[in-house]
């Protein structure tokens, strides 16, 4: 196997589990991270935004990749998640993740309001891979900072440490055109979690998005699906996961899939805040559209 098919695949990034009080809460992050194990996923990710890694500081970082790495026990790798604004500050995270036992990296461009020029770009992702030693894959998501196919095509030309992209806006087309001029060797990860279908049938590498995170075994069918060219059920998993990610999609997000996962055994945390976990008129539509899946079919 190549190095880089270790990143292919289902790759949920976790949540990350709070008190009430707004402290980590590593035991539930544990048990999530065996019941992602036992879905048959491909990887984790942990401290992407579905895991408001926005929000935690370098040492809550430092404890969820380290918890992370113990229990997955080289069984799977672990892709740290990092979403800063400043290279500095990028590659002291980077360091640290690859310390706790992170063998990739997911990192955004820079996420507040100025965007830097392509030039700057390009610099701040060769400075993280060079510094860090481990893989990149960026995380095309800012959209004050969105990162062009070009450019994008450009980093993974320029910087051979850099060996994708992980995809999240909503126009296929933009993943289309990602695949279409992608460099030999590199990876496109769709993180279009209402599409993730066409996604996958179009010849995405694989998914690191919210809908895996709350459904992973779910996801794992769908992917397993289109890889043996069973194109009738793909498209059938496709309606059950459009209609959760409909269900949960909204700006609490992250605490949605929190409650999904709840749904199947992980104890139900809360979100940091200021966001909330779903209020009782979400949860009705999230419960609908979680008993429509039929999880025990599909896996």
């Amino acid at each position: 196997m190549r190095d880089i098919d270790r990143f292919k695949g289902v790759i949920p990034p976790t949540t990350t589990p709070f008190t009430q009080e707004g402290a980590l809460d590593l035991g539930t992050f544990r048990k999530q991270i065996r019941f992602m194990v036992n879905a048959g996923v491909h990887g984790v990710c942990v401290g992407g935004s579905t895991g408001e890694g926005h929000t935690l500081d370098s040492d809550e970082l430092r404890a969820t990749w380290e918890a992370a790495a113990e229990e997955l026990n080289g069984r799977l790798p672990l892709v740290a998640g990092v979403i800063i604004n400043s290279t500095r500050q990028a590659v002291e995270r980077c360091s640290i993740a690859r310390q706790a036992g992170a063998v990739a990296l997911q990192v955004t461009p820079p996420y507040y309001v100025f965007k830097p020029s392509e030039d700057a770009l390009v610099d701040h992702f060769r400075t993280i891979a060079q510094e860090s030693g481990l893989p990149v894959i960026i995380y095309n998501v800012v959209p004050w900072c969105y990162l062009s196919p070009a450019l994008l095509g450009r980093i993974m030309r320029e910087v051979p440490q850099v060996i994708g992209v992980k995809q999240s806006n909503g126009d296929l087309k933009l993943l289309a055109d990602l695949l279409a001029g992608l460099p030999d060797g590199k990876l496109v990860l769709t993180a279009v979690d209402a599409l993730l279908y066409p996604s996958f049938a179009l010849g995405a590498h694989g998914t690191i998005a919210a809908n895996p995170a709350a459904v992973p075994a779910m996801v794992v069918a769908l992917w397993n699906a289109v890889q043996r060219g069973d194109h009738a059920t793909g498209l059938a998993l496709h309606g059950k996961l459009l209609r959760l990610w409909n269900a949960i999609f909204c700006d609490d997000l992250p605490a949605c899939v929190k409650y999904v996962q709840s749904l199947q055994g992980v104890p139900l945390s809360h979100p940091r805040a200021p966001m909330r976990l779903p209020d009782e008129a979400r949860r009705r539509r999230i419960d609908e559209a979680f008993a429509a899946l039929e999880l025990a079919a599909a896996a």
